[in-house]
């Protein structure tokens, strides 16, 4: 398996045979409004041009319609039959915005040898949680790959801990910059994250969505440093940068 992190929550993941792009946000750096007062957003470029993004892409994955998970230049875009899957409830705004092979992830779907299958998230808690919506993470499993476990858009929250108990995932990868509205935390903050990488040792954490938005409050210098204050080392937390791939074995195949 490799990921590539491209920007905020967008990653290309090479997986069992398949291309996948998941939220896509492809707008020009300082396009859309402030969120916090700070910046306009997205705060920094896409590394690589848009074409390179998409190419090979088999499939489109979109967590849910908030502009930087699914913007409205991804919506110009990427090409309108690539298969996308969604949560349910948004399959009629991206059909009207095109797209002719949507499918929304009631519990899983599958793609060739991959099993995508949905799994809790929550935007926030109490009435933010309400404002911001619905939204879902998801799991990755195809037979000689890493089980990829994707919180999405989520804090740290029981049912969520309870799936990843479950899953048991060799990757988990997250939301983790602390991510306010209206001073509530919408995301995982650098002591969720790391809460959750004690909670499942098996896992190695990929960091992501992080000094994208003006309404962060994690940088990835300062989730390493409480990493490190916690003797969570670099081999269970990557945190890649804009543009970084990192390569990912499921456990037998470790060391070869």
């Amino acid at each position: 398996m490799q990921l590539k992190l491209l920007r905020n929550a967008l990653l290309k993941l090479n997986y069992a045979g398949k291309t996948l792009l998941i939220d896509p946000d492809l707008g020009e750096k300082l396009s859309r409004r402030s969120i916090a007062g700070r910046s306009q957003n997205p705060m920094v470029d896409l590394p690589e041009p848009i074409e390179e993004i998409l190419a090979g892409v088999d499939h489109i994955i979109v967590s849910h319609l908030h502009a930087d998970h699914f913007d409205e230049v991804a919506k110009a875009r990427i090409p309108k039959d690539i298969p996308l899957i969604c949560q349910p409830g948004n399959e009629e705004a991206i059909r009207a915005a095109g797209f002719t092979d949507v499918t929304p992830l009631d519990h899983f779907v599958r793609l060739g040898p991959i099993v995508v299958k949905r799994q809790p998230a929550q935007h926030g808690t109490g009435a933010v949680a309400e404002v911001m919506g619905k939204v879902m993470g998801l799991t990755l499993e195809a037979p000689g790959e890493p089980s990829v476990y994707w919180c999405g858009d989520s804090v740290l929250y029981p049912p969520l801990q309870e799936a990843v108990a479950k899953a048991e995932p060799d990757v988990i990868v997250t939301h983790s910059c602390g991510a306010l509205w209206d001073g509530t935390l919408i995301v995982m903050d650098a002591a969720q994250t790391l809460d959750l990488a004690e909670e499942a040792p098996q896992a190695v954490i990929v960091a992501t969505h992080m000094e994208a938005l003006d309404h962060a409050s994690v940088s990835r210098a300062a989730l390493r440093e409480a990493a490190q204050a916690r003797g969570i080392g670099r081999d269970r937390l990557l945190i890649p940068a804009d543009g970084e791939s990192v390569e990912l074995r499921a456990p037998a195949q470790a060391g070869v």
